[in-house]
C-alpha cells in the first residue's frame, strides 16, 4: 500500500476540500467515525463493566487531530457511552472545525472540558474509564511535546487504559516515526485515507498499536495520484505466479551461494536450504575446502563443491578462478553467509565484484568486506547489487543512522551507490536508487537469532534466480522470510525458534502467495 508524507496526506485533503468540494466537516465526521468504532471494539476486548454504561476519556488539542476528537466523543455518547471530551491547549487555537464538533458535542448534551487535572475525581474517572481516545495531534506536529500536553501523554501512558490514536500517535514524527520528546504509546490507531511512514518507522512504529487505515472519503484518483515513492508490504500486495506445467528445473533458476569458514559452516548451508525452499530450480553452494564434508553431508538438495582455502580455514584468493567457472552459467550470486573477516577472503569479494556479471547478493562479511572499499560498489552500478546489512554493517561501509531518520540514510545511501540497500531491523527497509522504498510489515523478535539473515539471503537468491524483477523479487522475499518468522512464533514461539524452522515454514508462505498474478507492488 502506498505511504504518503504529511505533506502528501495535507494536499489530498485541501484538493478534496476545495477542488471536489466535500465540506471538511464530512471528512471529520466519518474520520470519528472510524475512531469510534475503534474504541467500542478495545473496550469490548476488555471484557465487562459490572453493569455501568462504558466510558472514554477523549482527550483533544485546539487543530483539526482534536476535532476528529470531540466528534468522535459526541458520537460515543449518542451510543450511550459517558464520555469526557477535554480540550488540551488554547481554545483561541481552536480551528473552524474544532469549533463545528463542539458545537454539535454541546448539542447533545456533552461538554468540552478545558484540561484540569488536578480536578477534583478526574484522575480516578480516567481510570475507570473502559478507553481513551487519543486526539491531541496530528500529522503536523513537528516540534517536542511541552507542558500539558506532555502530561496528557503521560496520563494515557500511564494509567492501564487502553488507547486508539487518531491518525497517528500524538507525539510521533509522521514522516521519521522519531518521538518528539515524549508519544502516546497506543494500543490502536486509525489512520486516515492513506498509511504514515511513523507509523512503521522507528520508535513511531513501536508505538502505534494494531494499525488500521480508514477510508473517510477522498476521492480514489487524489489518492492514485499521490506521487509517493514509499509503499508498505502486506499480505494484500503480495501474489506469486502460477508455474509453467511444462517447466524444468532450469526454468526456475540456477543460483550460486559462496561462504563459509572453519566455524562458520552453517550459514552458506542455511542460505542454500533457503534458496532450494524458495523454489530455486538449481542451487550450487561453494565452500572452503576444510568445511567441504560438513556442507556435503548437510545438503542433500544443493551442490556443495570445494574450493582453495587459506591457513585460517577462510577462501583463498586462489579460490577466484573456479568460483567466477561454477557461477558463470547462474543467474544470481549470493556472497557473505560464514565467510569471515579474513583479509584474503575480503579482497576475493571485491575481485569477483568487479567480474562477475549477474546479480549479485552481499551479506554479512560480503559487506564488510567493502569496509575502506566503497568504490568498488560504485563500479558496479550497471549490475544490481544488493545489500542486506545490519545497523552496525550499514555503518561500516559508510551508512548514517545518527538523525534516528533509516529511512532517509537507506534512501540516500541506494541513490549514493546505486544498489539496492536492504536496511534489516524492525519494519525492514528496502531502497532502490531511484528513491523509492518499501516498509516491511511480517517479521517478530523471535528471529533475532544468528542464521535468520542467511535464511533471507537464501530467498531473495532463489526469487532472483527465478528472474524476478528487483523491485519485485527484495521487497517480497523480506516479507516471505518475516511472515515465515510470524508463522514459526505461532506454532511455537518466539523465544524457541530456529532459522530451521523458518526454512521449514517457508512452503506454508509460499503456497498462500500462490495465485493468477505477478506480485503488485
Amino acid at each position: 500500500m502506498k505511504i504518503a508524507s504529511a505533506e502528501q496526506m495535507q494536499e489530498m485533503d485541501r484538493a478534496a476540500i476545495r477542488e471536489r468540494g466535500i465540506p471538511s466537516a464530512v471528512l471529520m465526521e466519518r474520520a470519528a467515525g472510524a475512531v469510534a468504532k475503534a474504541a467500542i471494539a478495545l473496550a469490548e476486548r476488555g471484557g465487562g463493566h459490572g453493569g455501568r454504561p462504558r466510558r472514554a476519556v477523549c482527550f483533544c488539542g485546539p487543530g483539526n487531530n482534536g476535532g476528529d476528537g470531540v466528534a468522535a466523543a459526541r458520537l460515543l455518547l449518542e451510543a450511550g457511552w459517558e464520555i469526557r471530551a477535554i480540550l488540551v491547549g488554547r481554545r483561541e487555537k481552536m480551528t473552524p472545525d474544532c469549533r463545528e464538533m463542539e458545537r454539535r458535542l454541546n448539542e447533545l448534551g456533552g461538554t468540552l472540558e478545558d484540561f484540569a487535572p488536578d480536578r477534583p475525581g478526574f484522575a480516578q474517572w480516567c481510570l475507570d474509564a473502559d478507553v481513551m481516545i487519543d486526539a491531541l495531534f496530528g500529522i503536523g506536529l513537528n516540534s517536542p511535546l511541552r507542558e500539558d500536553a506532555r502530561l496528557a501523554v503521560q496520563m494515557m501512558n500511564t494509567c492501564d487504559v487502553p488507547v486508539v490514536s487518531a491518525d497517528i500517535p500524538s507525539g510521533v514524527e509522521a514522516d521519521t516515526g522519531r518521538i518528539l520528546g515524549d508519544s502516546v504509546r497506543a494500543d490502536a490507531t486509525v489512520t486516515f485515507s492513506l498509511p504514515k511512514a511513523g507509523l512503521f518507522l522507528g520508535e513511531g512504529g513501536l508505538r502505534s498499536g494494531a494499525l488500521t487505515v480508514a477510508d473517510i472519503g477522498i476521492p480514489l484518483d487524489l489518492l492514485l495520484w499521490a506521487d509517493s515513492k514509499l509503499s508498505s508490504v502486506s499480505a494484500a500486495d503480495v501474489s506469486l505466479p502460477r508455474r509453467d506445467r511444462a517447466a524444468h528445473k532450469g526454468d526456475f533458476g540456477r543460483v550460486f551461494v559462496l561462504g563459509g569458514c572453519v566455524g562458520y559452516s552453517g550459514a552458506p548451508v542455511l542460505a542454500a536450504r533457503a534458496a532450494v525452499r524458495a523454489g530455486a530450480g538449481l542451487v550450487t553452494v561453494g565452500v572452503p575446502e576444510p568445511v567441504w564434508p560438513a556442507a556435503a553431508v548437510k545438503l542433500d538438495e544443493a551442490m556443495p563443491h570445494p574450493l582453495p582455502a587459506g591457513r585460517t580455514g577462510a577462501l583463498a584468493l586462489a579460490a577466484q578462478a573456479p568460483v567466477l567457472a561454477l557461477a558463470e552459467r547462474c543467474g544470481a550470486c549470493l556472497i557473505g553467509p560464514g565467510l569471515s573477516r579474513d583479509p584474503d577472503s575480503a579482497q576475493l569479494v571485491r575481485q569477483l565484484l568487479a567480474g562477475l556479471p549477474m546479480p549479485v547478493i552481499l551479506d554479512a562479511d560480503g559487506i564488510n568486506a567493502l569496509e575502506g572499499h566503497i568504490d568498488v560498489l560504485d563500479a558496479r552500478q550497471d549490475r544490481l547489487t544488493v545489500l542486506t546489512p545490519h545497523d552496525g554493517e550499514f555503518a561500516r561501509v559508510g551508512g548514517d543512522l545518527s538523525t534516528g531518520d533509516r529511512l532517509a540514510a537507506a534512501r540516500a545511501f541506494a541513490q549514493a551507490h546505486g544498489c539496492c540497500l536492504v536496511l534489516k531491523g524492525h519494519r525492514t527497509i528496502t531502497a532502490f536508487p531511484d528513491a523509492s522504498a518499501f516498509v516491511n510489515t511480517t517479521g517478530n523478535p523471535g528471529m533475532a537469532k544468528g542464521g535468520s539473515g542467511d535464511v533471507l539471503g537464501g530467498v531473495l537468491l532463489a526469487l532472483l534466480g527465478q528472474g524476478f524483477p528487483p523491485r519485485e523479487a527484495v521487497p517480497l522475499s523480506v516479507w516471505i522470510h518475516g511472515r515465515a518468522g510470524d508463522l514459526c512464533a505461532q506454532a511455537i514461539g518466539e523465544y524457541g525458534m530456529t532459522p530451521s524452522d523458518l526454512i521449514a515454514r517457508l512452503p506454508q508462505v509460499l503456497r498462500e502467495c500462490e495465485g493468477a498474478g505477478q506480485p503488485c507492488f
